[in-house]
């Protein structure tokens, strides 16, 4: 498995890359010089490279001409924590105040505030290039006059989104918390769920300006080490200037760029993504985006919720069934609709053919094009919904379409069936869980449409026979897309269309976790106590 996919891509696109990240590259070694022992010269360099921006504060220590340890905080407001920068503050003070009789060298005197400083995540910077990534990524720099480094001290704040509900994934049943846009939160919303040493991180900065910070989360022992290991060389071969958001990641590393059907996850949920490395997946966090990656992946994961875990195993049974049928629905009514109106009446019972009919007599426009004419109308009315102010676009994507479909059947466009068939067939389209698989069906359902219109139902199994080969053969960091149907595993159809009870799914999924196979004891049963006579009811103590 490459790396990277289509490299041809670009390898051909380099030449006319290079130019602008090379010059960046370029700056930033010749600024990766070692720092010197002067602080004036610290902070002129500090200056000089942020370019004296008003977010950028010096407090400096030196007002006493007698003071031969002047010292200096230099921080980007915005990004520390008031609290705790109030806090250096006041222990740089103090230390000051009583070491100021006493002859302490440079170096001496740099030791003693690092032990007295009260924050625990601090270090030692000697390079310029290093100076200028710690203080923008949120720390505060402390520097000493007569050493050749600086104390970095971790104290990032400033104003942050808070944990929430997740607004894209709700669920009825359920925890309530969704991640947000800070790393570090969501890096802790996963270790209170899995308080477990073998719970490990390993970290990658990507982006030549935005140096964003992605960490690589999996499961030793379950995870699959040839999936960690592949995730992060793809990770690594990534080389651009910018990365907002985790969707720039997906597009990099994920298999088949030029499919439709999505072979990364992603989701707001912490619990769904630790659930995911209990399977033996592994979860990408990108700093600055609520959305985190999981792979690999299958076709089925797209059609499971997290809240199948937290009901009853014959209502999750149940739900995922009707996804499946939505996700039938969606992908071929209106395709199969046009097929029969068109070219295949005979299938149809008499009454209903009439009936269809009778409604098709007075529009002047074939099947294909009415049925094209309300799928576009009811994307419009969609993507206008999403657009408009959350106060009014759920009332006018609503009333629009009322309005707009009743109008089209009284004018005289459309029929009164082909409004039935394109609206259930939208609502249909809600019901899957992901965004991204709901919109790879979107765009699968014209192409049918098209085929259905001009072939019949010829032209739909020729649309159809094509999609599953490719779904057949599309893989997700090398497993199978169509697992367990294609290669066929019996052990992963307990957690498939049909959910066994907890006690009952023994085992992970087969592909996707390494040697560790077991969840729990081989003999779980909810009523074993009963079974052994070992009751605590009243009646058996009489």
């Amino acid at each position: 498995m490459s790396p990277v996919p289509f490299n041809w891509i670009k390898d051909a696109l380099k030449p006319a890359k290079s130019h602008k990240l090379d010059a960046l590259k370029t700056r930033q070694q010749a600024n990766d010089k070692s720092l010197t022992t002067s602080l004036s010269h610290t902070l002129s360099f500090l200056e000089s490279e942020l370019g004296k921006s008003p977010d950028f504060v010096v407090r400096k220590f030196n007002e006493d001409p007698g003071l031969t340890d002047p010292v200096a905080v230099c921080y980007i407001e915005g990004l520390i924590d008031n609290v705790l920068l109030t806090d250096l503050i006041e222990a740089i003070i103090t230390e000051k105040s009583s070491q100021s009789n006493l002859s302490l060298d440079a170096q001496e005197t740099a030791a003693l505030f690092k032990k007295k400083l009260p924050l625990g995540n601090i270090k030692a910077v000697k390079t310029e290039n290093q100076l200028i990534q710690t203080i923008l990524t949120g720390s505060a720099i402390v520097v000493i006059d007569g050493v050749d480094y600086v104390q970095a001290v971790s104290i990032s704040g400033g104003s942050r989104r808070s944990v929430e509900e997740p607004t894209s994934q709700t669920v009825i049943r359920g925890p309530k918390e969704g991640f947000t846009e800070d790393i570090s939160l969501n890096i802790t919303l996963l270790r209170r769920k899995l308080p477990t040493p073998q719970f490990k991180l390993e970290s990658h900065i990507i982006g030549e300006y935005t140096k964003t910070k992605v960490i690589l989360a999996y499961i030793e022992g379950i995870a699959l080490t040839e999936v960690v290991d592949e995730v992060n060389q793809r990770l690594r071969g990534i080389d651009t200037d910018s990365i907002l958001e985790s969707g720039y990641i997906e597009e990099f590393i994920q298999d088949g760029a030029f499919s439709p059907f999505p072979t990364i996850l992603n989701t707001e949920r912490p619990d769904t993504a630790a659930g995911a490395l209990l399977d033996g997946q592994v979860v990408i966090l990108v700093d600055g985006t609520p959305f985190v990656l999981i792979a690999p992946v299958t076709f089925f994961n797209f059609f499971q919720s997290s809240e199948d875990y937290y009901q009853r195993y014959d209502i999750s049974t149940f739900l995922r069934i009707i996804r499946l049928m939505s996700f039938l629905v969606a992908l071929l009514l209106p395709s199969l609709y046009i097929a029969i109106t068109t070219f295949q009446q005979e299938i149809l019972p008499t009454t209903l053919l009439i009936s269809l009919s009778a409604q098709r007599e007075g529009t002047p426009l074939p099947a294909l094009m009415e049925a094209l004419m309300m799928e576009l109308m009811f994307e419009v009315i969609r993507e206008a919904g999403v657009r408009m102010p959350r106060v009014i676009g759920p009332a006018i994507s609503i009333v629009g379409a009322l309005v707009i479909g009743q109008a089209a059947v009284q004018a005289g466009l459309v029929s009164g069936a082909m409004v039935i068939v394109v609206s259930f067939t939208a609502i249909a389209n809600f019901v899957i869980p992901y965004f991204n698989m709901a919109s790879a069906v979107r765009l699968i359902r014209f192409t049918l449409m098209i085929l259905g219109g001009v072939l019949g139902f010829f032209g739909i199994i020729a649309g159809i026979i094509p999609i599953l080969t490719h779904m057949v053969a599309l893989k997700s960091f090398g497993i199978n897309y169509m697992m367990p149907y294609a290669p066929f595993y019996k052990s992963n159809m307990k957690d498939l269309l049909i959910r066994v009870p907890w006690w009952a799914m023994k085992t992970r999924p087969n592909r996707k976790s390494s040697s560790n196979k077991y969840r729990q004891a081989a003999h779980q049963f909810p009523d074993s106590s009963v079974q052994k006579g070992n009751t605590n009811e009243p009646d058996s103590q009489e």
